[in-house]
């Protein structure tokens, strides 16, 4: 069962008519009251095996290396139970992928930030990764219009703690369990740019779809086409016109657009 922190005072989210504060003002007060699950923690050292060459711990079998082994099966199998349990009580979900690395005076930030804002004020729960950059945007736009804010955190040395905007958060030791979750009942994908993570979800979420796994209906919105543009030529001319790894219906699963008003109404529209 989940437990609950001590709970602190919130800060009233401002009106939409009231001017909105800089994200250094808010980290400074009380972090809302999170409802956490499983354990935020730096990573583990691994100097007992830094004097082991990387082959021969590939190698090794269960029987020759730490007990801890088996353990981290229950640890996987408890990551997957506690992230369902908390997952099942969330509502009309919309996932926010972007790069952790995106400043608050960068336009897709604050272009996430509205798209969230507006999208909570729609009634919809907005999830992200719970960490900084467009992650942190996401929630920031939910937590400002007193939406539903979740974050879905992982053990990363610069990305290991909730942003203050998370008012309900879970810590995830295995980006296999994570990358579950961030996936799973969504009723819309929106991808903003991001690095080798981001393209990492971007393309599972395609492959679900492809393969019918996930509903085709479900739309994968990806914001800045400045940023998708060159990627899906690449796929046009390689993936398909080239080598024909994928099907010229397959390309329609990705929505690229600059317009918040279009995405808005594509994921609305899912949501029904």
């Amino acid at each position: 069962m989940p437990t609950k922190n001590k709970k602190t005072k919130l800060v009233e989210a401002p009106s939409p008519t009231t001017k909105r504060p800089r994200a250094s003002q808010v980290k400074s007060i009380a972090a809302p009251d999170y409802e956490t699950m499983g354990d935020i923690r730096p990573p583990r050292s691994k100097k007992a095996k830094e004097n082991i060459p990387a082959i021969q711990q590939k190698r090794m079998t269960f029987a020759e290396g730490e007990s801890g082994f088996s353990w981290r099966v229950f640890r996987i199998m408890s990551e997957f139970v506690d992230g369902f349990e908390f997952l099942s009580k969330l509502e009309r979900t919309v996932t926010f992928f972007g790069s952790a690395r995106l400043s608050e005076d960068n336009p897709y930030y604050k272009k996430a930030r509205d798209l969230a804002y507006r999208l909570a004020k729609n009634g919809l729960t907005i999830v992200t990764g719970g960490g900084p950059g467009i992650m942190e945007a996401g929630n920031r736009g939910a937590y400002e219009a007193g939406g539903k804010s979740i974050g879905l955190n992982i053990e990363l040395p610069l990305e290991q703690q909730f942003n203050a905007f998370v008012k309900q958060g879970i810590g995830f030791h295995y980006f296999m369990s994570r990358k579950f979750m961030l996936d799973y009942s969504a009723l819309a994908y929106v991808f903003f740019p991001g690095g080798f993570g981001t393209l990492d979800e971007l393309f599972t979420v395609s492959t679900l779809i492809q393969t019918g796994k996930a509903d085709r209906d479900v739309p994968v919105v990806l914001i800045g086409s400045e940023f998708w543009n060159p990627l899906l030529e690449w796929v046009k001319k390689s993936h398909r016109d080239s080598f024909h790894t994928v099907a010229p219906e397959d390309l329609e699963i990705w929505q690229i657009t600059d317009d918040l008003e279009e995405a808005i109404e594509l994921v609305c529209d899912a949501c029904k």
